[in-house]
């Protein structure tokens, strides 16, 4: 996508200068000459390699947060129920928006509608901000007259979704943080204290214990090949973000992911979770019910799932209903297709699909207390081994040095 800076007269004869984003030159043509505008002068602005570059690898890249957005969506919805006029509240919201960078982007939102560019097509230009799901249900707002209405929708769906996410961050942070712990107590132990202990144990003359040999030998290696040893996890992350980013790589990461022990499932429910309320949002929103499906898809998280959804499309555009094709998928569970399969009978296919995210909300949760409460444990036990271990190994030559010594005597 490159960007386009223009002077351009409009119809009514006033003079206006901005920038385009767009495929080329002739499709930066054709937009504006939709604006009903008059291009008197059009360049692409160069991007320097460096900055490029810069742009490429910086780690750290512009976005907004979920926060940021169910302000913005609540505050938004507020204004048009209020009656104030898009550009007008898109003012007031510049001023609301914490980050430089969402101001930027509701700024160019601002500068675009008042081109004469529609809500949903301004949004589009910021993918960084607004998601294709937002987008989606933003044009249903916009075509059908109820966007107060539907960015209210979007604010409760985001602060739902983020608690979701929020409920598996929690089952992972504890295990990670405790594996952290007791990999660096591990690696000091290695490296500073078995060191010590090995001047002591080469004055004892007598072969050590098999334990000891293996342990000493893992500390001379650590000692010699830290920075090596410290360079291989960022290798491996290097490589699996590698491997994922294929489309081979991602669906057989996916796959697995599925059926990963205790993880797993999880997993799996956490998929239907956000299939069931972005689905139920959406069609409650008034989109189609192939794009909504399209939507979810892109949006699921999960290759395999999105496969499944998709196959399932293909069928109810062949005009099956929807119950059957997820069925024949095999991912999605007998009780989500029944419900799936009543509401469409009752015609009341987002209420069932709410009912089943909520469902499964609770199920998430049960889920995530059930993991915790297995993991801490198990992470427990695993520390305990490993710590007594290292400790046997270095105290077992002064326990045989002893039992020589009192037969000695």
């Amino acid at each position: 996508m490159a960007k386009f800076r223009y002077k351009a007269r409009t119809s009514t004869g006033g003079m206006t200068a901005s920038t385009l984003d767009s495929l080329d030159m002739r499709s930066a043509m054709e937009k504006l000459k939709a604006q009903k505008l008059i291009v008197l002068e059009i360049k692409e602005e160069e991007q320097s390699a460096l900055k490029e570059l810069l742009n490429k690898i910086n780690p750290i890249k512009p976005s907004v947060t979920p926060k940021e957005l169910v302000l913005f969506s609540r505050q938004f919805s507020t204004l048009v129920t209020a009656g104030v006029p898009i550009v007008q509240g898109l003012t007031i919201l510049i001023d609301q928006a914490e980050t430089p960078y969402f101001k930027s982007v509701i700024s160019k939102i601002r500068e675009d509608i008042e081109q004469g560019i529609s809500i949903t097509d301004a949004m589009r230009k910021h993918p960084k901000a607004f998601t294709e799901l937002y987008v989606s249900m933003v044009k249903a707002g916009e075509v059908g007259g109820i966007l107060d209405t539907i960015l209210e929708r979007l604010s409760t769906y985001l602060e739902a979704a983020e608690e979701l996410k929020g409920k598996v961050k929690s089952a992972m942070v504890y295990p990670a943080v405790i594996c952290c712990v007791a990999g660096g107590i591990t690696l000091f132990l290695l490296i500073f204290v078995i060191p010590t202990f090995q001047t002591i144990f080469s004055s004892f003359g007598a072969e050590l214990p098999l334990p000891t040999r293996i342990l000493i030998a893992l500390s001379n290696f650590l000692r010699h090949f830290i920075i090596l040893v410290l360079a291989v996890p960022f290798v491996v992350f290097w490589l699996f973000k590698r491997f994922k980013s294929t489309a081979k790589g991602l669906l057989l990461i996916d796959s697995i992911s599925l059926k990963l022990p205790m993880f797993g499932l999880l997993i799996k429910k956490v998929s239907i979770a956000k299939f069931a309320r972005t689905l139920g949002t959406l069609i409650k929103s008034g989109v189609p019910i192939l794009q909504a499906l399209d939507t979810v898809a892109k949006t699921s998280g999960n290759k395999v799932v999105e496969i499944a959804i998709n196959s399932a499309r293909d069928s109810i555009r062949e005009g099956e209903r929807m119950a059957e094709p997820l069925k024949k998928t095999g991912v999605f569970p007998a009780m989500v297709v029944q419900m799936i399969a009543i509401g469409e009978e009752t015609g009341n296919l987002d209420t069932m699909l709410n009912k089943i995210a909520d469902f499964y909300d609770q199920e998430v949760d049960a889920a995530v207390k059930g993991l915790t409460s297995m993991i801490e444990p198990l992470i427990m036990v695993g520390m305990g081994i490993l710590v007594g271990g290292i400790v046997m190994a270095m105290f077992m030559p002064m326990f045989e040095m002893g039992n020589l010594a009192s037969k000695g005597g």
